[in-house]
């Protein structure tokens, strides 16, 4: 720039020799020469104030540039705070770099902040107090489920099994099942983890399963909550505190997946599942949706795509005090296309646009006792199918009996044939369950299941599997000798079954 101006002031410099060389050389009469110098004149006051504006551009390019190296060198000597810088959403990072500067506080961008204040200048605040993770990105869903503590009984753990179960290996590679633990005691949350360790150790080693606390000082006083909807104190606090849990839980999920699902800690899922939501949502019509719900209850199965969750967070975090976080989501949906000029059920249409229900429901309540103290609903999804129901396998054809009484309508012929379940009263010693295959079979392995989460105590126990070889047949001959072979130490019965197994569930 000093070159071109430079160079400017010479050219004009120049010019105005030229012009007392040529007024020189030249006669003209008195008025052009006053017009001339006028004009001279007028062209010195000009070049005098671009080179004020010039030196003050160059101060404020200066200042500025200066202001830049000073947080350059300050966050180079913060590397420790890096990791809790990562943590931050891209609004965040951007509000923290212009409030640094100054000079620059004509802009107020709005942030977190505004809604979280004890956590002004405390960034560490959004940064999780204990996370587990292999630090899995680019995978299609990232299921989330908040839990806390419950007095009453746990369902994580079954909940964990039955989504786990429900995943093909091509599925668990292409997601990730992050856990939000939203308590501020250190010594749960550890044991809780260590707990998660020693059930899912593979699944976290893989990448699979991460978990994640907020810290302590994540949270604001509570004390200072104001009841709403003639609820008390108690009960304001509790949906207060879960729609953090919920934010942290998205804010920490949004750079990992190209869908989120909201999940809660006590639900089963149905097979296949996870192929079902990814395809639901792959194959919309439109990008214009915002919410595909895989359940009619509460918060749960809710998918959106990772690039809404801000707008979500930041919309719930406005009111996160005054309502729970299915009704705002509602709200949310109200805001973006309902008309205040048109009736409601033209809203309920348009909001329909953007929330699309998948039928059936892919995954069943079955907590009885709530997370909120003292708190029992048995708050079941009607829209869906059977939950007990696991994958379909092709039993090879057999008759069926028991000597257990059946309960209802759940007998073992329908549960063979992956129609329904099979339910029974409380069997006694040597009751038994038998199959008996039309054909002899070649069998390489059995896979039995006992339970749900719904009726967790109806399992088998000391249980003992057992098989009669068919030996008039070549291929019960060559059972018996491959079992010789291997100086097999199956137990033989009295009346002539072989003991090959025992089930503990």
């Amino acid at each position: 720039m000093r070159r071109r101006h430079a160079a400017a002031l010479l050219a004009l410099v120049s010019g105005g020799f030229l012009c007392f060389s040529w007024f020189s050389t030249m006669r003209h009469s008195r008025e052009e020469i006053l017009l001339f110098q006028h004009q001279l004149k007028a062209l010195n006051e000009h070049l005098y104030r671009a080179e004020e504006r010039y030196v003050q551009r160059t101060q404020d390019l200066k200042l500025l540039l200066s202001k830049v190296r000073t947080i350059n060198n300050r966050s180079v000597q913060r590397t420790d705070e890096n990791a809790k810088w990562q943590h931050l959403p891209v609004a965040e990072r951007r509000g923290t770099v212009l409030s640094s500067m100054t000079g620059l506080d004509v802009l107020h961008i709005p942030s977190l902040y505004h809604y979280l204040p004890h956590l002004q200048g405390r960034h560490e605040g959004l940064a999780p107090a204990v996370e587990v993770s292999t630090r899995r990105a680019k995978v299609s869903l990232v299921l989330g489920i908040p839990t806390v503590k419950r007095t009453d009984q746990t369902y994580l753990v079954d909940t964990l099994n039955s989504l786990i179960h429900e995943l093909s290996h091509e599925e668990r590679e292409d997601c990730i099942i992050m856990v939000s633990i939203g308590e501020t005691n250190i010594s749960f949350v550890n044991t809780m983890v260590e707990n998660l360790q020693n059930r899912f150790g593979l699944e976290m080693a893989s990448g699979l399963l991460e978990i994640i606390s907020p810290p302590e000082m994540y949270y604001p006083d509570f004390s200072k909550l104001r009841e709403t909807f003639g609820d008390a104190w108690e009960k304001v606090r509790w949906r207060t505190k879960q729609n953090l849990d919920y934010c942290f839980l998205m804010l920490h999920a949004q750079a990992k997946g190209t869908y989120y699902v909201q999940l809660e800690d006590d639900i089963v899922a149905l097979p296949n599942f996870l192929s079902l939501m990814k395809n639901f949502a792959e194959h919309q019509p439109s990008e214009d949706w915002m919410v595909l719900e895989f359940s009619q209850l509460g918060f749960i199965g809710k998918l959106f795509k990772s690039s809404d969750l801000n707008i979500i967070v930041e919309f719930v975090l406005m009111f996160y005090k005054d309502k729970p976080i299915d009704w705002l989501l509602d709200h949310i949906l109200w805001v973006k296309v309902c008309n205040p000029e048109k009736d409601s059920k033209h809203c309920e249409r348009q909001k329909g646009n953007l929330r699309i229900r998948f039928k059936p429901s892919l995954f069943q309540h079955v907590g009885k006792y709530s997370s909120l103290s003292g708190k029992v609903h048995k708050l079941t999804d009607q829209d869906i199918g059977n939950p007990a129901l696991q994958s379909v396998n092709m039993n090879p054809p057999a008759e069926v009996s028991t000597s257990l009484k059946v309960y209802k309508q759940y007998g073992l012929a329908k549960a063979y044939l992956a129609e329904d379940f099979f339910w029974a009263l409380t069997p006694k010693a040597n009751d038994y369950i038998m199959f008996t295959f039309l054909q002899p079979e070649s069998l390489k392995r059995y896979y039995f299941r006992s339970g749900n989460a719904e009726h967790p105590g109806d399992k088998l126990s000391n249980t003992t599997v057992e098989v009669l070889l068919a030996l008039e047949n070549n291929i019960g001959k060559e059972a018996l000798n491959n079992g010789k072979n291997r100086n097999s130490k199956v137990k033989q019965t009295e009346d002539g079954y072989r003991r090959i197994g025992n089930l503990f569930f």
